[in-house]
C-alpha cells in the first residue's frame, strides 16, 4: 500500500488475482505465499496444521452466505459488509438464497457444507419452527453466525439490531409530531421472534406515553401484496382508505413502500394525510436520496461484524462454549414520509 499508494481493497484484489493464477498460495489465518516456493519447500508440521481446515480437511478459504433474497437494500448492504470483511482477510464467499422457505434453507445449508464451506453466515428464515439443520450445526460444532434473527432458547453466535429500541424510536418520533393513533404493520406471522420483539417495543413506547393499547392497530394477520393492481382488495388498503390511524410503522422496507403506494392509490397524501416510518431504508442504497423516514439498522456494519466473528471462531480465538450476542443500537433517520398529525 505504501509503495504503490493504493488502498487495502486494491491490494486484496491483486492478491486474489495472483491466487486465481496459482502464482501464490493463500493460507487463511497465516498469509499468502509464493506458489513455487510453497511447492518446492518442505512443509513443516506447523504449516501443515495451519493448512488444515475443520476435521483434518484442506482449507478451502470459502465462507457460505445464506440469505432469503436480495430483493431489498437491507440484504444488499448486509452482503456488502460481509464481502468487505472477507476480502480483507483473504477469504472468498458463496451466496445462496432460501426464498424465505425453511425447507430450502435446510437444503442450502447441506449443499454449502458439501461444497467445502468452512463456516456459514446465515440470515435465517423467520418462521415459527426451528430449522433442525441449524440446531445440528450447533451440536456438531460447525462454525456459523446468525444475522438479524436468532433462535430463542438456543445459544448461538448472532448479531442483530435492537428491535425493541427501533420501534420505540419510531413511536416516540410520531408521538412528538402529534400522532396518537399509530398502527404497527407486518406481513410476517405474529409468532416470529423478530416481529414479537418489535411489537413489544411498540407496546412499551405507548405505555410510556400513558396511551391505551388498541389491538386493532397491530396489523399482522395478512398476506403480502403481490401486485399493486390488487391493492383495493387487500385488507390493509381498506384500513388505510378508512383512515383508521394517522401513522404507520412498517416492520420491513418492502411493506413500507406498499403502504406508501396504497395510501397514494386511496387518494391520501404522504405525509400530509398519513405518516409512515419503515424499518430499513427501502428506496435508495445512497441514504441521502431516500424519501423514507426509517429505522436505520446499520446493515453493512452488521454484516462486517458477523464475518469478523465467524473468522475468529474459525481461528479458535473464542472459547468453544462461549457465544457472543451482539446488539446494534439503531437510529431513526427522519426524511419526508413523516409530518405533523393532520388537522380534523
Amino acid at each position: 500500500m505504501d509503495q504503490f499508494q493504493v488502498s487495502k481493497i486494491t491490494v486484496a484484489n491483486a492478491l486474489t488475482g495472483l491466487a486465481n493464477e496459482k502464482l501464490i498460495a493463500r493460507v487463511p489465518g497465516k498469509g499468502s505465499f509464493v506458489a513455487e516456493e510453497a511447492e518446492s519447500a518442505s512443509v513443516t508440521s506447523t504449516q501443515a496444521t495451519t493448512m488444515k481446515g475443520r476435521e483434518g480437511t484442506l482449507s478451502t478459504g470459502m465462507i457460505g452466505i445464506i440469505v432469503p433474497s436480495i430483493h431489498d437494500y437491507f440484504a444488499i448492504r448486509l452482503v456488502e459488509g460481509i464481502e468487505q470483511a472477507l476480502r480483507e482477510e483473504g477469504y472468498r464467499s458463496m451466496i445462496m438464497f432460501t426464498h424465505g422457505k425453511v425447507d430450502k434453507e435446510k437444503d442450502v445449508i447441506k449443499e454449502m457444507k458439501a461444497l467445502g464451506a468452512e463456516g456459514l453466515l446465515i440470515f435465517p428464515v423467520d418462521k415459527e419452527n426451528y430449522n433442525e439443520e441449524i440446531l445440528g450445526m450447533k451440536l456438531s460444532g460447525f462454525p456459523f453466525v446468525l444475522m438479524d434473527r436468532y433462535l430463542p432458547g438456543v445459544e448461538t453466535h448472532y448479531i442483530a439490531a435492537d428491535g425493541r429500541r427501533g420501534t420505540r424510536l419510531a413511536v416516540e418520533h410520531l408521538w412528538e409530531l402529534g400522532h396518537r393513533d399509530i398502527a404497527i404493520c407486518s406481513d410476517s406471522p405474529l409468532q416470529t421472534v423478530t416481529v414479537q420483539e418489535r411489537i413489544e417495543g411498540y407496546i412499551e413506547a405507548l405505555k410510556g406515553k400513558g396511551a391505551l393499547i388498541n389491538p386493532a392497530h397491530m396489523i399482522t394477520d395478512f398476506q403480502p401484496l403481490s401486485e399493486l393492481k390488487e391493492a383495493e382488495a387487500h385488507p390493509l388498503y381498506r384500513y388505510i382508505q378508512n383512515r383508521m390511524v394517522t401513522a404507520y410503522v412498517s416492520l420491513n422496507g418492502r411493506l413500507g413502500v406498499q403502504i406508501y403506494q396504497m395510501a397514494k392509490q386511496a387518494g391520501l397524501r404522504v405525509p400530509e394525510d398519513v405518516s409512515i416510518v419503515s424499518f430499513d431504508d427501502p428506496t435508495s442504497i445512497v441514504e441521502e436520496f431516500s424519501i423514507f423516514t426509517h429505522v436505520k439498522q446499520f446493515e453493512r456494519d452488521m454484516g462486517y461484524r458477523a464475518a469478523v466473528k465467524l473468522l475468529e471462531v474459525l481461528r479458535g480465538r473464542g472459547e468453544a462454549k462461549s457465544y457472543s450476542k451482539m446488539l446494534i443500537e439503531p437510529e431513526l433517520v427522519v426524511r419526508q414520509t413523516t409530518g405533523t398529525v393532520p388537522q380534523a
